[in-house]
């Protein structure tokens, strides 16, 4: 089990916290991990092998010229989501590192927007390097406000 998920079951099955708080301190501690996800100030909602899921809150902080989430915090929410994916998915003796992002801006971003990275389980035992991730953000209402691919290079790791 990865030190990522480690953290996610320890953190939502505290008795004394419960699951939903502990979700908030998994999301606070994960942005420490990797400083920059905590720009979008992410609340993950789900995480388990193949499926991750945050919320990025619409706030100023985030916003663009036209009052809506900007686009690069859009991106970055669903790069949180992968990479969150990506630790709790990929077998132990292997590695992974994103190798770019296709993505589409397909309705404004208006609301806070939940984002999910994807993958299926046969993808991480394949011998091909390559392997896809979809990912999507939806707003509060259901629009889809951004949906890919991001792009993984995922080998086995290095022999000591």
């Amino acid at each position: 089990m990865s030190s990522v998920h480690a953290l996610w079951r320890t953190t939502t099955n505290l008795p004394v916290v419960g699951p939903v708080l502990g979700k908030r301190v998994f999301s606070l501690l994960f942005g420490q991990k990797a400083p920059y996800f905590a720009t979008i100030r992410p609340r993950f909602t789900v995480l388990e092998p193949n499926r991750a899921e945050l919320v990025i809150p619409l706030r100023r902080g985030v916003k663009n010229h036209i009052g809506t989430l900007h686009a690069i915090a859009l991106c970055n929410g669903l790069e949180a989501a992968m990479g969150a994916l990506a630790e709790v998915t990929i077998p132990a003796d292997k590695r992974w590192i994103p190798k770019g992002m296709d993505v589409a801006y397909t309705a404004k971003a208006s609301s806070d927007v939940t984002c999910v990275a994807e993958t299926d389980p046969e993808q991480w035992t394949s011998d091909e390097p390559a392997l896809d991730v979809r990912v999507r953000g939806t707003r509060t209402d259901g629009t889809v406000v951004i949906e890919g691919v991001i792009h993984l290079w995922v080998t086995p790791r290095k022999k000591d």
